[in-house]
């Protein structure tokens, strides 16, 4: 149960309905992390627009990269809501259950491109210790095949992920695995 109050979807009025309605449309259904949101509906509306431009625009990150870097980051924060939301989409390309159980436990452990593997582990590096990031640590990404556009599209990712798992712990967000389902990839 959420720590504050929100309006569920039969409930909503005005500008919320919108907002709800257009999200059902796009999304195929209205997620926790979205409600949190209904009690400020301008905010929930700048948020999905930063979700949509970072995890579906068009860059050199694959689809299935951005949800590693989601996965990997929720791990680091043991946000179980973001973790099974954005394993259940990892999987839409993986399609590989065992597979998706073996990243949850150790990002590490499968096999991934070494450009890939330096995006992840600059991922849990911003997120566990974030005052430990460098020119060189940087470098390092750019040695690894990415370049600057790439670099930052992965910080925004990243940092998007930190806010959200703080807003899901934060608000007592919860989910159920019927929740976690169902949504457009």
């Amino acid at each position: 149960m959420p720590f504050i109050k929100v309006i569920e979807e039969e409930n909503a009025e005005g500008q919320l309905k919108e907002v709800y309605t257009n999200i059902i449309k796009t999304r195929g259904k209205l997620s926790n992390i979205m409600k949190i949101h209904s009690l400020n509906p301008d905010a929930m509306l700048k948020h999905l627009d930063l979700y949509k431009s970072i995890m579906f625009g068009e860059s050199n990150l694959s689809r299935e990269l951005k949800e590693m870097i989601a996965v990997v980051v929720s791990v680091c924060n043991k946000c179980e809501y973001c973790i099974n939301h954005h394993a259940e989409a990892l999987n839409f390309y993986w399609k590989d259950k065992t597979k998706l159980q073996q990243f949850i436990s150790n990002f590490r452990s499968i096999e991934t491109t070494p450009e890939n593997r330096s995006i992840l582990e600059y991922a849990e590096l911003l997120t566990l210790l974030p005052e430990q990031i460098s020119k060189s640590t940087i470098d390092e990404l750019v040695n690894s095949g990415w370049n600057d556009e790439d670099i930052l599209l992965a910080n925004l990712i990243i940092s998007y992920f930190n806010f959200v798992n703080r807003i899901v712990l934060g608000l007592g967000v919860e989910f159920s695995q019927g929740e976690v389902k169902g949504y457009k990839y």
